[in-house]
């Protein structure tokens, strides 16, 4: 009689504890059972988001593929002038609308003039920025009026890094008060920074590049010209 209600015991003790384990006690490992799990993190690349795409060129840059000879640049309607030619020419794509790249010359050409007769100066700036794509052979076949603009833009160059910069003062085309610069040798160590005084609303921002510089370095400035 003992031996058997000891053995009862064993088997009830035993149940009791398989129970246990497959409920996880508070019911937790049935819901994590059941909730999905997000995949593993893999290294290796989706061949979704591959593409043999290139990648773009410049806006100013001629197309690399078969372009349509100059013989064959002819709208639909009308024709065009010498200097729309001359800006199409070696331009448009083989299978495209010949009048559909000139648009794209016409459309910087509009930004350009809009802007500069606002403020020249942000004209300027917006070209050294390449803010404008294709501006620059735009403004010379298509609205050479624009010329002074495009001139004054040669000659700056944009926020960041500015290697080997020619010496000299330059004045930053912008409104910005976080404006700061830094003008290093060539052990990196530095020749020049600015401001030297915190910048007020409507501070013009001036940069002296000493001679000898190897790298300006600039934040926060847009653009930079010649003052």
């Amino acid at each position: 009689m003992y031996r058997r209600s000891a053995a009862a015991a064993v088997l009830l003790a035993a149940a009791l504890t398989l129970t246990a384990c497959s409920s996880g006690g508070d019911g937790k490992d049935e819901v994590s059972a059941a909730s999905p799990k997000p995949p593993a993190v893999s290294s290796a690349p989706d061949p979704a988001d591959a593409t043999d795409t290139p990648a773009p060129a410049s806006p100013d840059a001629k197309p690399t593929g078969p372009v349509l000879p100059d013989a064959k640049l002819v709208p639909k309607t009308g024709s065009f002038t010498a200097p729309q030619k001359q800006y199409l020419s070696g331009r448009v794509p083989e299978k495209m609308d010949p009048a559909a790249v000139l648009q794209s010359g016409q459309e910087a050409c509009q930004r350009v003039e809009r802007t500069a007769k606002r403020d020249k100066d942000a004209a300027v700036g917006a070209l050294v920025a390449g803010e404008i794509p294709g501006a620059k052979d735009a403004i010379t076949f298509l609205c050479p009026e624009q010329k002074p603009v495009l001139d004054a833009a040669a000659k700056g160059f944009p926020d960041g890094t500015k290697e080997s910069p020619a010496a000299g003062t330059y004045r930053a085309l912008t409104q910005s008060t976080t404006c700061t610069w830094e003008a290093k040798g060539k052990d990196g160590a530095a020749l020049a920074s600015g401001p030297e005084t915190p910048l007020k609303p409507g501070d013009k921002i001036t940069a002296k590049i000493p001679a000898g510089t190897a790298q300006f370095v600039s934040n926060g400035c847009y653009a930079w010209i010649p003052a």
